[in-house]
């Protein structure tokens, strides 16, 4: 049985409820200037030597180029399917496509790392839903409620999300991050960051992201389905911290050469129980991993700069945020609505915003850095 919202899921349980007021001011941009509009759901994006921007529409299955004057030119398109996770290096597209969580069969996960060279040729690099069924990462990770919340309480809580569970087999490949011929995967339903070789497809499991614990308040609703039902939360959980599971959405690499990796919370996304977004950081080589900044609210798409600093979108925050490298204090660096995905090239931060489902509201945007 699937044992959370898939992520998609998770962000439409956000969309019903207004947030919580945006992080303080602080950076500025000027008005940034809009590259292309009426996209359908562009979550992540990507940025070539030369500026060329490359951005995926993730629920019409397209991965497209923007070009002068705010036209698309098509790279890939799978109809139907989830891609996303688009980065390039040396000429070469990086990207992953999933077909959702097989209605809770773990047999029906289909999810794959791919590349399209500058000849336009299309190669599957690594079969991810297959490495997550042979291995789930976070099999022995605990969730939900720990054990001195007694049974009988336990018996009260909905049955879904479970009272008490570890890591079940759900593969959501979502973000990447390329060095050499290693390419990284942040998998949203595994809970993982994996490492895959570009040249041989091997998959190993780098680092599996730690809960996110949020303590119970007296009148929580909690989602139980992904038509936005909730319920109240039993009184006997009040108080009680219950172990959500990390939803890791980017990986990006820091002048320090560590992975940064946004989460969410993995329950409700909205700030029902406080902004527990998060940004970890990962060690490539080890797969160590602390975190390194979080009261973040829906962060689904990280840029590092060359200073360390961390623009984070904060999607139902309805902002850009800029995470100071030393103090990890975040601040306002861009007000818009619905940003997904950030991208650093250079003093210029792209990004997509207007973030809506089944609407064609998005954007691509630029903005200068100070």
């Amino acid at each position: 049985m699937k044992k959370k919202f898939p992520f998609v899921a998770c962000l439409a349980a956000a969309a019903l409820v207004i947030p919580m007021g945006p992080a303080a001011a602080g950076s500025s941009s000027s008005e940034p200037e809009t590259l292309a509009k009426g996209l359908l759901a562009p979550l992540s994006l990507a940025v070539d030597k030369n500026d060329s921007v490359l951005v995926t529409q993730n629920f019409a299955g397209r991965l497209d180029r923007v070009k002068d004057g705010g036209q698309l030119a098509n790279v890939y398109t799978k109809a139907d399917w989830d891609v996303g996770g688009v980065e390039t290096r040396r000429g070469t597209t990086y990207f992953v496509e999933s077909g959702g969580g097989g209605g809770g069969n773990p047999d029906a996960l289909e999810g794959y790392l791919k590349s399209i060279d500058a000849s336009g040729d299309v190669q599957t690099i690594a079969d991810l839903a297959s490495y997550e069924r042979t291995n789930n990462p976070d099999g022995e990770q605990e969730y939900g409620f720990g054990s001195d919340v007694p049974a009988d309480c336990l018996q009260q809580w909905p049955a879904f999300p479970p009272a008490r569970y570890t890591g079940a087999l759900d593969s959501h490949p979502y973000a990447t991050a390329v060095k050499g011929s290693t390419v990284y995967v942040a998998d949203a339903g595994a809970n993982a960051i994996l490492e895959v070789d570009a040249d041989t497809g091997d998959v190993s499991t780098l680092a599996v992201l730690p809960p996110r614990p949020a303590v119970i308040p007296a009148g929580a609703r909690i989602p139980i389905d992904m038509a936005g039902g909730t319920v109240e939360a039993p009184a006997c959980v009040v108080g009680e911290e219950y172990a959500f599971e990390p939803v890791p959405t980017d990986v990006e690499f820091g002048p320090d050469g560590w992975l940064y990796v946004s989460s969410l919370p993995g329950g409700p996304e909205d700030a029902s129980l406080g902004a527990r977004g998060a940004v970890f950081r990962v060690n490539p080589w080890t797969g160590h991993t602390h975190l390194w900044a979080d009261g973040l609210l829906s962060p689904t798409g990280i840029a590092v700069s060359g200073h360390g600093d961390v623009y984070a979108a904060s999607m139902f925050g309805n902002e850009i945020v800029k995470i100071d490298a030393r103090t990890r204090e975040a601040s306002r660096f861009l007000a818009v609505d619905g940003p997904a995905a950030v991208e650093l090239s250079g003093d210029t931060l792209y990004a997509t915003a207007g973030f809506s489902f089944g609407q064609p509201t998005g954007t691509v945007l630029k903005a200068h850095i100070e």
